[in-house]
Order: structure tokens, then sequence, then C-alpha cells
């Protein structure tokens, strides 16, 4: 009952303390790690039990109260550094406080976004599908054959497998979706044409360097409509599409290419590429020396697609195309190395003038 005697020696401290310096000293005197008030909580314990009751509520009180003290002082001191500052004649009032940081959308979100908005414009539907993905519908329902180098472990990030669930991995494309959304269309009672867009992540086995890496973003488009549809589909509908979001998304002319190209869920199957925009086709590291930029793989979708989709080829058909949003984004801001878009540094990302400061 002696320490509960100091309550006042200790107030008494709290209100002598000269300046917050002070203060703190007397604060881990009192409550640090062997403070007094700490001490004389725990002495509780030591105590016979008929005692510890009505000694245990008085040192709480007295705990209570100390650190009540302890606040209203801390308090009043910032209270007089606030006025000495506001009375200091450098002190300006109308001088604007400090801009607070804050988030900000990722260029591949602002890219994203646009695309997003555009194709909805055309009368696309935004669909999402898992990025843990089945092997059938990343590869089989792809028209994609066994024995493809794209299934090999040095392309894929195969996972372990599970009993049950069959062979699983991280999907290589967002041209899984394709499949999934015919299915679900079909099994809704399909009512054509059929206009979607799927963006999202996708993750391949790569070798990082300036023009690749092992996470990217994509986003796919997929339209079907009847063979003899009131509108049709054809190659000319696929290449004034593609023209159509290159214009759009660049915000500028660009000259384009359409060369041949193999791809096993489209049949013709075709590269749109860009004009290097960093040599101005006349070659380059991030072109290969070559010019040009592939951006845009599309084509028409290949009947083995539409079938395990549930369509009869015979009757429907449609095409579909997928571009890498980082590269994308390259050609719109003339980025040039791919890896910074995965960096995190916040110097990369203050350049562009969409991202809020």
């Amino acid at each position: 009952m002696d320490t509960l005697a100091q309550r006042e020696t200790w107030l008494a401290a709290i209100a002598g303390a000269h300046d917050a310096a002070q203060l703190a000293a007397v604060e881990t005197h009192l409550f640090g790690p062997k403070g007094v008030v700490l001490e004389l909580v725990r002495s509780v314990t030591s105590l016979p039990k008929e005692q510890r009751p009505a000694f245990g509520k008085a040192a709480n009180a007295v705990k209570q109260e100390v650190e009540a003290a302890l606040a209203a002082q801390r308090e009043a001191f910032a209270q007089q550094a606030l006025a000495r500052e506001l009375g200091a004649a450098d002190f300006d009032p109308t001088e604007p406080g400090p801009r607070r940081a804050r988030g900000a959308l990722h260029p591949i979100t602002i890219v994203q976004n646009e695309l997003v908005d555009l194709f909805t414009s055309l009368g696309f539907q935004w669909q999402d599908g898992p990025e843990v993905e089945s092997e059938y519908f990343n590869f089989d329902a792809l028209n994609i054959p066994a024995d493809h180098p794209a299934r090999e472990s040095q392309d894929t990030f195969w996972l372990e497998p599970h009993a049950g669930l069959g062979k699983n991995l991280l999907r290589t494309h967002t041209s899984p979706v394709q499949v999934r959304t015919l299915q679900r269309a079909v099994a809704q009672g399909f009512e054509p044409p059929l206009k979607v867009i799927v963006p999202g992540r996708c993750f391949r086995s790569e070798t990082v360097d300036k023009s690749h890496e092992h996470t990217f973003y994509q986003m796919e488009g997929l339209v079907v409509d009847r063979v003899r549809g009131e509108h049709g589909v054809s190659t000319a509908n696929l290449i004034h599409t593609m023209k159509t979001c290159l214009r759009v998304i660049l915000e500028r002319d660009v000259q384009v290419r359409l060369r041949p190209g193999f791809f096993p869920f489209v049949e013709p199957g075709f590269e749109l590429d860009v004009n290097c925009p960093f040599c101005k086709g006349q070659g380059c590291s991030v072109c290969k020396q070559s010019g040009w930029i592939e951006i845009l793989p599309c084509g028409m979708v290949h009947p083995n697609v539409l079938q395990k989709g549930g369509l009869d080829p015979e009757q429907f058909t449609g095409f579909a195309f997928g571009m890498g949003l980082q590269r994308v984004v390259m050609l719109r801001y003339g980025i040039d190395d791919i890896r910074q878009f995965m960096g995190g540094d916040l110097r990369f990302l203050q350049q562009f003038p969409e991202v809020a400061r």
C-alpha cells in the first residue's frame, strides 16, 4: 500500500515536465519495461488472495489516472508547439498544404479499360475465366495437338496433379474462355451473334528480356454468327475491327501488315504487325531487327473449336483475336522494356499523364 501513496509523486512529476522530452522520460519511468506503475499492477499476484481484489482495484484506478494525466500533458505540449509554429514570422496561412500522395491506375489497367469501353461500344460483352485452367480448355478444346511444343514444361507452368482433377496449369492465354463462353451460350439457348472480349492475366515459362515476360496480360476477342446471317462474319470484318481498335488505342494512324500465321484454333490464321515506333521500321533490339512488332494474332475460328463449343461449323462461323496488353502500352507510350511493368518503380508509373499524382 506504500506504493499506492506514490500516486501524488507520479502525478506531480507529470505536471512538472517542462517539455515533451521530459514528459517522455517520465512516461518511460512509469510505463517502460520496468516501469513503477506496471510493477505496481504486477505485484497484485504476490498478495494473499483476500487482499488481491481491493488492491487490484486501487492499483488499476491509479494506473488509469496516471495514463490520463500523461495524455493530457502530451496534448498540452502539442498545442503549445502548434501555437509557436502558427505564431512564427515565416508562417504563411495562405500557403497550400503538402499534397497527399494517392493511388492510381497502372498503365496496363488504363489501356485495358479504354479497350473495354471501345469494344462494348461496338456491341461486345465482357467475359472472364479462371487463371488456373484445365488441360482440356487450355489445349484440347482449342485444337492444340498432344505433341504441340506449347504443352512442354519449358513453355507452360504445370501444377501438381490432384486425384480426380486431371492436369491443371496456369493458363497460357485467354483463349480457353472462347470455348467456355460458347458452351455456356449454347446451354442457355444460343442466339447469334455472339461478341465477347476477355481481358486477363496469363502465364508462360518465358525467359524474361526486354520484350518477353513470364506473367503478362492479354485481351481476347470472339465474334460468332451464322454462316449466312443478316450481317455475316468474314475476314474483312476481322481486319476492320483490328484497325479500328489500333487506331483508337494508339491514338494515331499506324502502318500495319497482315501476314499468314499458324494458330491451331483459327483457320485461316493471321499475324497483324505494327511498324516499330522505336526505330521507324529500320530495325532495333525491340523489334529484333525486323522493323515490325507482332501485336495481334487473329483469324477465323477453327471448325473444331466451334464443335467443342457445341456449335455446328456448317451453320456458324466467326473470328477471334488476341492482343498483348503490355505491347499495346509499349507502342502507345514508346516504352522499350516490358520488364518495367512488373518492376513496381513509382518513377516509371508517374510518367503517364493518366496516372493521378
